[in-house]
């Protein structure tokens, strides 16, 4: 392993992901919504939710969602089948015109998965900032997270984040859907450890009830708590909830403003550790409380874009 292959983090760039949510692409109507829904990013969805009849027609709306709806503010993430699927080929074709933010790669078992998308993404001469995210739903993907992100973060790798997917990885072990996920937990924290010594981002699985409003309330602060970045949502009715746990909150701000002014006093440049109100805070908190600080902008610009929006519509 290399020296601190976290501290590649703070070079990441800043992404708002409290809420990402997932939109099958076959579902024009749930398509023509987005402009008008405060999420921070969305999968457009051509695997699961997609029949083998209707792959093509989805394929056909993301083209024409893409020509006229451009989504600025809004990370866009396709999420393809496997390339060893009949569809995968023609679905990374389509990303590969579309250049989305990212495309999503479904069941990946180990890091071979990933460098062969981003093989052929370096092939086809697709720019830089099309990324890669990896679904983690199989016992395999769970056992080789490390290693996954590890490769991940190699010399030409575009991968950014994990996104666990709970649903398959019960079907497979047979864990029982209950309140708290206390038997999931241990495996959830193997991909947060995973992204954190790789400097990625991990996304927490969905919720299938959306009419539970608060038993989706408690597992948003369970993930929020483990150190996810936000939650993959099913239904618009999630976004404000899955934005309000994972969002700094105005304590946090506060405290990251303050970390910042200290170290910017005169005579703090050379200091590693400042005096805060009677407790010593270290520089490597600095980089953290500018990404919170830079976060929460954003957050605020997207909140004033999304109210001219709805205002003009």
């Amino acid at each position: 392993m290399s020296q601190s292959a976290s501290q590649t983090s703070p070079s990441r760039p800043v992404r708002l992901r409290r809420s990402v949510l997932s939109v099958p692409a076959i579902n024009r109507r749930a398509l023509d919504k987005l402009s008008s829904l405060d999420c921070d990013a969305v999968i457009f969805d051509l695997e699961d939710s997609v029949s083998p009849e209707k792959k093509a027609e989805a394929r056909e709306n993301l083209r024409a969602f893409f020509a006229a709806s451009p989504l600025p503010g809004k990370e866009r993430i396709i999420r393809i089948n496997a390339l060893s699927s009949n569809f995968g080929v023609d679905d990374l074709a389509l990303v590969l015109a579309l250049e989305p933010d990212a495309v999503l790669l479904p069941k990946v078992d180990e890091p071979q998965d990933v460098m062969l998308v981003g093989d052929r993404l370096a092939e086809a001469d697709a720019p830089e900032n099309l990324r890669i995210w990896a679904m983690i739903e199989t016992p395999r993907g769970i056992l080789n997270a490390a290693s996954i992100a590890e490769a991940g973060r190699t010399s030409g790798s575009r991968l950014d984040c994990l996104v666990v997917g709970l649903n398959d990885l019960r079907k497979e072990t047979g864990v029982l859907p209950q309140p708290g996920r206390a038997y999931l937990v241990p495996w959830l924290m193997q991909v947060i450890l995973a992204v954190s010594a790789y400097g990625l981002e991990a996304i927490d699985s969905v919720f299938n009830d959306f009419k539970d409003a608060e038993a989706f309330e408690a597992e948003c602060g369970q993930g929020r708590s483990m150190g996810f970045s936000g939650k993959m949502l099913i239904h618009p009715s999630q976004i404000e909830a899955a934005n309000r746990h994972f969002g700094p909150d105005a304590a946090a701000i506060a405290e990251a403003e303050a970390i910042i002014a200290a170290f910017a006093e005169p005579g703090a440049a050379a200091l590693n550790v400042v005096n805060i109100g009677g407790r010593m805070v270290e520089r490597l908190h600095l980089v953290q409380a500018e990404r919170l600080v830079h976060k929460a902008r954003l957050i605020a610009q997207r909140s004033i874009a999304l109210r001219q929006a709805q205002d003009e519509g």
